[in-house]
């Protein structure tokens, strides 16, 4: 369990709750460098009560886009193996930060004019 990865993720836009939420799993599961992740797509399913199609999607979609790496290795399960998953730190690191929100005057209290009280 990773929470340096987790916070590392907890940061950054994902594109969807979904995308996110399966991020996050991952990163709990990962080493402090992102890699070790050996948990299968029914895991993730049932962990996190997600479709097995969105589960399936979702990791071959970060596959794609090199926010997650096969590392070769593989783990004996009871339908066969699981593959051993690496989040890579820097490509997350390329993703959009999560900021506050901007802020209008009306929300701050403030007219917009820093003279006036």
């Amino acid at each position: 369990m990773s929470y340096v990865v987790e916070a590392h993720c907890h940061e950054r836009r994902f594109g969807s709750a979904v995308r996110k939420q399966i991020i996050m799993f991952l990163a709990n599961k990962a080493s402090d460098d992102g890699s070790g992740i050996w948990c299968s797509k029914g895991f993730v399913q049932r962990h996190t009560e997600l479709s097995e199609s969105s589960v399936k999607r979702t990791i071959s979609e970060f596959l794609r886009e090199g926010i997650l790496v096969q590392t070769g290795q593989q783990r004996p399960c009871k339908n066969g193996f699981t593959v051993v998953y690496r989040i890579d730190m820097d490509v997350v690191a390329q993703l959009e930060l999560i900021g506050a929100p901007a802020r209008s005057p009306e929300q701050t209290g403030s007219s917009g004019d820093p003279n006036q009280s």
